[in-house]
């Protein structure tokens, strides 16, 4: 490895500079351009942070003239790792050579793999889906088997990452192709698809899903992708079209925004001025107790929409894992009654690199009136756009909930397409229709009679299949 891989490397505590132990060194063949400098923040040549106009080309050149062969990267909190014969054991499992390029394949964790979390806070396309935080709320869900795949260079950067889990599928194919069992990137999830800064290594990470799908007979490749950039790169892999979902794009002054058409924009305003008021007003939730709360709210919807839920034990991950950083925020609406407050609508949003997600939602059928879930958006939207986001996310829509999408594209979110990969081609007989569309009339006849408790053990019950 080159030194200059601390300087992309973050160990999961936080820390950014880890430092270099027992190094030994041997002289590199290709010792490369002096400049432009390349570490921002850390040199590993001088085991020390990058001081503004400290770094000089001639420094540059003596340590890329060098690499690393044996020692150990060890971090403060304690964590540690060896590197032997040049490669650092960030990855799990070294599986081989990717191609002639001179690439890798590795299995890794996100949770203990100090690149991943760089790598992909640096990546343009990168989502929160991507995030160590996510993919370990997911871990903590339901425990289901995982492979996450990586593509290094020789010098032990990454090149690309594949976030993928095991589903079990439901039994007897309820459902169809939709629920049958899977390697997905990633389950219970809207987008996930591979992060990469080179083809080969796209490729790469592809064909290494395709192999462990053919290793396993029964078990189906799903790839969730923003744009249909994988088609080619793999024999047998073939691209669907999905559900749209509904994006904003947010100008760099708050005072700009624009939502839809001058009628949208008239009902928004009526709509937000309304709430205040009826008293409704918008704060974040400041601890569990508001998240627990909240929940109950979200069961309502959940049962009003005849969706399963989510079971808490997810929500309770991801507040632990995302919120204190501000990668999670729940947005709460309550209203002051009868000497105390009462929560009328609750929503989760996900923020990371440039987009705001909205992402779960929560709010009684008779609360709705009071349009707290106006106020909520018109908060989170303004919000993100002070931060410095470039776009709101509303996610993804059903074509069945023509309500749900009217309600996103009011605020001038205009539908964007994504795409789902698979391998083998999915193929839907007639009885997988006819068993989709029987489940389709029993969750709409039945789930919004259930009680809230049921809906909450039934959802926990469906997702661990999926």
């Amino acid at each position: 490895m080159k030194f200059a891989l601390l300087d992309q490397i973050r160990c999961s505590c936080g820390n950014e500079e880890l430092r270099l132990e027992s190094a030994v060194t041997r002289r590199s063949l290709s010792i490369g351009p002096a400049e432009p400098v390349q570490c921002r923040k850390f040199c590993g040549l001088r085991q020390r942070p990058v001081l503004p106009g400290e770094a000089r080309p001639p420094d540059c050149r003596q340590c890329y003239g060098q690499v690393v062969v044996q020692g150990v990267i060890r971090c403060t909190c304690g964590e540690n790792w060896p590197i032997v014969d040049g490669i650092p054991a960030f990855s799990t499992r070294r599986i081989g050579r990717a191609s002639t390029t001179g690439l890798f394949l590795t299995e890794t964790n996100p949770r203990t793999d100090p690149r991943w979390e760089p790598f992909v806070s640096a990546h343009p396309n990168a989502v929160i889906y991507h995030h160590p935080g996510w993919i370990r709320a997911l871990e903590e869900e339901y425990g289901q088997r995982r492979v996450h795949f990586a593509c290094e260079d020789a010098d032990g950067r990454l090149m690309a990452v594949l976030p993928m889990f095991y589903t079990r599928g439901f039994p007897l194919r309820v459902g169809g192709n939709a629920t049958q069992r899977r390697l997905s990137s990633l389950p219970r999830t809207p987008l996930a698809g591979p992060l990469s800064i080179n083809r080969d290594a796209t490729a790469a990470l592809l064909q290494a899903a395709v192999d462990r799908a053919l290793q396993e007979p029964g078990l189906q490749i799903q790839i969730k992708t923003q744009s249909p950039d994988l088609d080619g790169l793999v024999k047998g892999v073939v691209c669907r079209p999905w559900r749209a979902s509904y994006v904003l794009k947010l100008p760099s002054d708050p005072e700009s925004l624009q939502f839809g058409n001058s009628t949208a924009r008239h009902r928004i305003k009526w709509a937000v001025n309304k709430a205040a008021k009826l008293g409704v007003e918008v704060r974040e939730a400041i601890g569990e107790k508001d998240l627990r709360t909240w929940y109950e709210l979200y069961l309502h919807s959940m049962r009003r929409n005849a969706v399963p839920a989510r079971p808490y034990r997810f929500f309770q991950a991801i507040w632990a894992l995302l919120a204190s950083s501000g990668l999670m925020r729940l947005l709460l609406a309550e209203r002051a009654e009868a000497g105390g407050r009462r929560l009328l609508a609750g929503t989760i949003i996900l923020n990371y690199g440039r987009t705001a997600c909205y992402a779960f939602t929560g709010c009684r059928k008779e609360d709705l009136a009071l349009h707290p879930n106006d106020a909520i958006q018109w908060h989170a939207i303004h919000d993100a756009c002070r931060k410095g986001f470039d776009r709101y996310d509303f996610g993804e829509v059903a074509e069945e909930h023509q309500q749900l999408a009217q309600f996103k594209g009011k605020w001038g979110a205009e539908p964007v397409p994504l795409f789902r990969y698979y391998y083998p081609a999915p193929q839907l007989s007639s009885d997988g229709e006819i068993s989709s569309q029987w489940v389709g009339r029993i969750r709409t006849a039945v789930w919004p009679r259930l009680p809230l408790h049921a809906t909450a053990r039934l959802g926990d019950w469906i997702y661990s299949y999926l």
